[in-house]
């Protein structure tokens, strides 16, 4: 008897439908259009479902990819996007901003030879479908068990651990110092790569599983965290309050009129509408040459928002090579697409303006690279003699950012490394009884995933913690 034969396996990904590039880089709305039904059928349909799976390990927050994939073979969008939301509460937002490429599909064993299975992409459609179809619905949570935990900061990590431990029987209550909940995803990702629509609906969905919101609340200043623990009867507080403190490069003219740090550009741009001008009078500098310095996933939107702007020239001066870039492959090709210009190897020294304070001119150094740094890349070094000029009216710098001090700084027995960002143990515990943190108040700028999945472990413990 002759056994079937193997359909043929699909080598490269299904493209997925995105604006042309002419036209998106004129645009706020998203990019990148989705799969059809069709086309997330037949990419699923490339899935090994290996009995190891070592895409669920790559996954941050442990997501059963190969179950969401099987199902979505299947045609069972909505079911693949409620056994996602069994252990990811915000797949809409991860299927648009987690790094796949470096997590999950680093580790498809499809992508050992070909194009790994875009994981990704997928996750957006279920999620998409099951809420542009209305058929969104609550999972069975625990009984209510009288015990109060406080979320500090509506990122990512803040509301991973709202949304697991609101199943888990607990009152949850999420502080936010700003009046729209989201953190970095709602201030610091634009609209044309994160609608903000898409935000709102999956905090929608966590306050519908029964998280409370507190906003425009600034915990250390409007109530401190012995007040939570000792007043306000919580059994225990999580800080996910990012790392939102700018950082600038201590360059002579910094202080002049145009020049941002790409933390303000951005929450200006997202947070507070001014894309929406002029239904949003908000003030800022729209300029017609533009240069980021930086070239990180941020540095990427700074720019491409830039262009949106209506700039002239946006240009991303970067002082390694592009090999080095530590921006996605993604969102680098999108801003080249858009016509976004790349000056490698190249260094700001000092900016300068004009009688009215505003900059006009960027001095440069050019750059080679030497021995690998502490960061595992090569090392930067001025060329002598290389200086130059670079004409410019707008700077944007995206070069990091730092631990806001206000929160940490006021907390008795919370433990600080020396860069300001809170010491953590086993599990996300601090030095202060009670208390938990994650996300990049802990370690820095990170991913959206990573702090998810900080705030997931420290879910876990802080259930362990009240439980005993």
């Amino acid at each position: 008897m002759n056994e079937p034969k193997k359909k043929p396996i699909q080598k490269t990904r299904t493209p997925m439908p995105e604006q042309d590039p002419a036209t998106r880089g004129k645009s706020f709305d998203e990019g990148p259009l989705g799969y059809s039904p069709e086309q997330a059928r037949l990419e699923a349909g490339r899935c090994l479902q290996c009995k190891k799976p070592l895409c669920v390990a790559g996954c941050p927050v442990k997501v059963d990819i190969p179950g969401f994939l099987e199902l979505v073979c299947r045609g069972e969008f909505a079911a693949a996007a409620r056994l996602i939301k069994k252990t990811n509460a915000l797949p809409a937002i991860c299927g648009r901003v987690c790094p796949q490429e470096d997590q999950c599909e680093v580790e498809c064993i499809l992508g050992k030879k070909f194009e790994p299975v875009a994981v990704g992409r997928l996750e957006r459609f279920v999620a998409d479908y099951e809420r542009e179809n209305d058929l969104i619905e609550l999972p069975e949570k625990m009984p209510p068990n009288g015990k109060k935990v406080a979320v500090v900061g509506s990122g990512p990590a803040g509301l991973t651990v709202a949304g697991d431990l609101v199943l888990l029987g607990y009152e949850v209550t999420v502080f936010e110092a700003f009046h729209k909940p989201g953190g970095v995803l709602m201030y610091g990702i634009p609209e044309f790569r994160l609608p903000k629509e898409i935000v709102e609906a999956e905090v929608d969905y966590l306050v519908r599983l029964g998280a409370k919101l507190k906003l425009n609340t600034v915990v250390g200043k409007s109530v401190t965290i012995d007040e939570l623990l000792d007043e306000a009867g919580y059994g225990a507080v999580f800080i996910g309050v990012g790392a939102g403190l700018p950082v600038f490069m201590g360059l002579p003219g910094e202080d002049l009129g145009g020049v941002y740090s790409a933390s303000e550009y951005l929450t200006r741009s997202n947070l507070m509408k001014a894309y929406l001008f002029p239904e949003y009078d908000t003030p800022l500098v729209r300029g017609r040459h533009v240069s980021v310095i930086g070239g990180g996933n941020v540095a990427m939107d700074s720019a491409r928002t830039a262009l949106r702007l209506a700039a002239e020239s946006v240009t991303i001066v970067y002082r390694r090579s592009r090999q080095e870039l530590p921006a996605r492959d993604e969102e680098i090709e999108h801003a080249e697409q858009e016509g976004v210009v790349f000056r490698m190897l190249t260094a700001p020294v000092a900016f300068e303006g004009d009688q009215q304070g505003m900059v006009r001119q960027m001095k440069c150094l050019k750059m080679e690279l030497g021995e690998p740094d502490d960061s595992g890349r090569r090392r930067p070094i001025p060329v002598e003699g290389s200086e130059f000029d670079i004409d410019t009216d707008l700077v944007i710098l995206a070069v990091g950012s730092g631990a806001n001090p206000l929160l940490t700084k006021g907390t008795p027995g919370l433990g600080l490394n020396s860069r300001g960002y809170i010491n953590t143990h086993e599990h996300g515990r601090t030095d202060k009884p009670g208390v938990w943190a994650g996300g990049d108040i802990v370690t820095g700028s990170a991913t959206v995933i990573q702090a998810m999945g900080a705030g997931k472990e420290a879910a876990e413990d802080i259930h362990r913690y009240l439980s005993t």
